[in-house]
């Protein structure tokens, strides 16, 4: 081969080359996926939490034709599930429900993972805390409650909805804070999730919870609980009879719970944007949103951009949050 042709040969293969590796990217996109994804939740099984990314789960499966099968990761108050997500290969088939503990575990020393250490791919739920005591409690009103709690030594009632330091507990905080309490004046008991929480006050093993209304919604429509108060600016029409805290004790005191989708860090961008494409499919369907709205779960969309953002601001907020109470240890 002469020199002018094995010249040209050398050119005509790099072309080749940076041609396929131009087409690379639509073509791994376009492929995606190709096999099962796995939905990593860090929460137990029958929560808020579990069922949202059940239902996200099912409609991307439909939508993408592979299925996008759920696994519970519990544990550490959250890190075990947060952590199984972030570790795994940036490849598109492990993503995550990634949940507001994300932006307070680090602040208590529970791990190193922040809203950083992934790639956020959407918001899709918010939800306020509500206020739940068991059917057989003598408390029929959230100020009967609050008096109780007032008069009694710290300690003595007893909360469950989540981890230590985790979005519920912050919220009982709150509560405690706004009525000019101690922040452990109504002691915590960490639990895996609002399910268990709510099995545990329905047993008669907790005074109280502070988890979400619809997720208390199962054991309140048994009969086996209630709920006097919801901890946000305006009343929930699905429970039109559940009062804010202003209407019921004139506090003015709210704040929420969050869930996205999030991968690992370094996803490649092309299977982040088809995951957010699809994922925004999901929440425009009449499916998600009948879902959502029949259990009474909140629902806000944010793109990856929106989520990033939204993350990084309520990162500072709850660490801001958890120093006041004593909590951080950051």
């Amino acid at each position: 081969m002469s020199k002018i042709t094995r010249r040209a040969f050398a050119a005509s293969s790099a072309a080749v080359a940076a041609s396929a590796a131009l087409g690379l990217a639509p073509a791994r996109a376009q492929a995606y996926p190709a096999r099962p994804v796995t939905v990593i939740v860090p929460w137990g099984a029958g929560g808020g939490t579990d069922a949202t990314a059940r239902i996200v789960a099912a409609l991307l499966e439909k939508d993408l034709g592979q299925p996008f099968n759920v696994v519970n990761r519990t544990g550490g108050s959250g890190v075990v599930g947060h952590t199984a997500i972030a570790t795994a290969q940036p490849d598109g088939y492990t993503i995550g429900m990634l949940t507001v503990e994300i932006s307070m575990m680090h602040w208590q020393g529970l791990t190193e993972l922040t809203p950083k250490s992934y790639t956020p791919l959407a918001l899709m739920n918010e939800d306020p805390p509500g206020i739940q005591v068991s059917s057989s409690s003598p408390y029929k009103t959230v100020k009967d409650l609050a008096e109780a709690i007032k008069a009694a030594p710290p300690g003595k009632f007893k909360a469950s909805g989540t981890g230590q330091g985790g979005i519920w507990h912050l919220a009982l905080v709150g509560w405690m804070q706004a009525m000019g309490l101690p922040a452990n004046q109504v002691a915590w008991v960490p639990s895996n999730g609002a399910a268990p929480a709510m099995q545990d006050l329905a047993a008669g093993g907790l005074d109280l919870t502070t988890c979400s209304v619809p997720e208390a919604r199962a054991i309140i429509e048994a009969g086996k609980a209630r709920s006097l108060a919801i901890m946000a600016p305006a009343r929930n029409p699905i429970f039109p009879d559940v009062p804010t805290l202003k209407e019921a004790m004139g506090i003015e005191y709210a704040t929420g719970a969050w869930r996205g989708i999030g991968a690992p860090k370094n996803l490649p961008p092309e299977l982040a944007t088809k995951l957010t494409a699809a994922l925004k499919k999901v929440y425009d369907s009449a499916e998600f949103k009948d879902f959502m709205s029949n259990r009474g779960f909140g629902t806000v969309w944010g793109d990856a951009g929106q989520f990033a953002g939204f993350m990084d601001k309520g990162d500072a907020q709850m660490g801001e949050a958890m120093k006041a109470a004593g909590l951080s240890k950051a």
